[in-house]
């Protein structure tokens, strides 16, 4: 089973069951989703718009045509022809299990059925299947649309292929799958979380802490660095150079201390629910819950971007979905019409892309004309295994004239031209366009071939040389584009500047 082909059925239509159906969704994935609450569509969809915003930021990648999300009137419907079928309804073993039961009576016998329960043993789900080696759990964190992390636990009868298999279908949608490998209840990251947990609520129950200060002690200090190294990396660091081995022989002591409360659990009274209440109002009541996500989620976007310019954690898993997206839709040189100048990019203006007066800004317009020179490289044979075996070519001059303006989440793309292609030069040329012929602006590029372990200009391999050739032939039968050659401070002909 390959993502192209997967088609997915969602039962529940909650927070969690919204962010997979987003996450299949903005993946490609073809969903159908069974919900019987009136409202489950409606609910489905804010989220469904949230993960638009997002993943109109989150990667450079091109974004590939949008599953289609179908709400049907029943569980047959919703997991005939599914390969996936995943289970988010309420933490109530009984409901779940006469879902199972439902699933089973349509389900084709190869499909996987994976629950997101943040606690049940998956042993205990099986009991009373037909089929009970397809269930796993595949348990996520949310915004499950953007959080890479999901846990994947099986039961006593579990089939070892079926971890496997869905390891395989999570990362192909940007997730890191993390094998749990025995049974326990929570499993491993909400057993964590409660231990935090427990020990804020008694924070705030003896008047320590406030619910803010709380979280300001998480998200200014530590939550940073468990954000790209966790635990124990971090601790290993606090022992020096004698890692890990003398943190535990300096601190382990501590722990024999009277400095928790992990074992006891303050009673949840009204008193104490409405002193938390009222202090989470205190704290965050001035947002509204759609606007702390997307808060959330431009806070999430800026931390994974910055992860993956170091290649470190989760910013390693957007890293290898990128790449994915990037070969996914790449173009070929079987793709394009060689006669007319290719078009290399399309998309909308993200957003953050734009300026005070809400139109894109100029570092913008040379991103577009990288992204297309990209995109031309590909065509040539230029992908990411030409530059994993140290080829690759480098911008040496660039000449940008700046013609239009576009606003935010408006239409753009970009059509190229090979002006040459001898030796070691490609020389490029790319127009702007806004809508279907608005030219918003043009960029003339020359590139040099390099050999990446020299860091020295080089000839390219002979493939890519002759796909650039062929495409510069085809070219050069078309008009001499106007502005091509133009240096700093020639007069216009068209247009106008910004």
């Amino acid at each position: 089973m390959t993502i192209d082909s997967l088609r997915v059925a969602v039962i529940g239509g909650g927070l969690i069951g919204a962010g997979w159906i987003a996450r299949f969704a903005e993946n490609g994935v073809d969903v159908s989703v069974y919900d019987p609450a009136p409202d489950a569509e409606e609910k489905a969809n804010r989220v469904l718009e949230n993960a638009d915003r997002a993943y109109s930021k989150l990667t450079m990648a091109p974004r590939t045509n949008k599953g289609d999300v179908r709400f049907v009137d029943s569980i047959d419907k919703a997991v005939r022809n599914a390969g996936l079928i995943v289970e988010a309804v309420p933490e109530e073993p009984s409901l779940k299990k006469t879902i199972y039961a439902e699933i089973e009576k349509t389900a084709a016998a190869e499909a996987l059925i994976a629950s997101s329960t943040s606690g049940i043993l998956p042993s205990n789900l099986q009991e009373g299947m037909l089929h009970p080696e397809r269930l796993l759990v595949a348990h996520p964190f949310n915004p499950v649309y953007l959080l890479p992390l999901v846990e994947l636990v099986g039961g006593r009868e579990t089939a070892a292929d079926v971890i496997r298999r869905a390891s395989e279908i999570y990362r192909a949608i940007g997730m890191h799958p993390l094998h749990i490998k025995k049974e326990i209840e929570a499993f491993v990251a909400d057993r964590l979380l409660e231990a935090v947990w427990r020990e804020s609520l008694w924070l705030v129950k003896d008047g320590i802490a406030t619910t803010g200060e709380i979280d300001d002690a998480i998200r200014f200090g530590f939550g940073l660095r468990w954000a790209q190294m966790g635990l124990f990396e971090t601790y290993r660091l606090a022992g020096g150079e004698a890692g890990m081995r003398h943190f535990m022989a300096q601190f382990g002591p501590c722990l024999k201390w009277p400095w928790t409360k992990l074992t006891d659990v303050p009673d949840l009274t009204d008193e104490l629910v409405d002193l938390i209440a009222s202090q989470s109002d205190a704290q965050s009541g001035h947002h509204s819950i759609r606007e702390l996500e997307r808060i959330r989620d431009d806070n999430l976007v800026a931390i994974l971007q910055a992860l993956k310019v170091n290649n470190w954690g989760a910013g390693e898993t957007l890293a290898n979905y990128e790449k994915q997206r990037f070969d996914a839709g790449a173009l070929t040189a079987t793709d394009v019409d060689k006669s007319q100048p290719i078009r290399t990019l399309e998309r909308l203006v993200p957003a953050d892309w734009t300026d005070y007066n809400n139109h894109m800004n100029e570092s913008r317009y040379l991103q577009c004309f990288a992204d297309a020179s990209d995109s031309l490289l590909r065509v040539i044979g230029v992908d990411a295994e030409y530059v994993a075996n140290r080829g690759s070519y480098f911008t040496v001059e660039t000449h940008i004239r700046h013609l239009n303006e576009v606003a935010a989440l408006q239409p753009i793309y970009v059509t190229t031209q090979i002006l040459k292609a001898r030796g070691k030069k490609l020389h490029l040329f790319h127009r702007l366009y806004h809508g279907s012929d608005q030219l918003l602006a043009t960029g003339e590029h020359m590139l040099l071939h390099v050999n990446l372990e020299t860091r020295s200009a080089s000839e390219p391999a002979t493939e890519v040389s002759q796909r650039a050739t062929e495409i510069a032939q085809a070219h050069a039968h078309l008009e001499t584009p106007e502005g091509a050659g133009r240096a700093i401070g020639q007069p216009l002909s068209v247009g106008r500047t910004r």
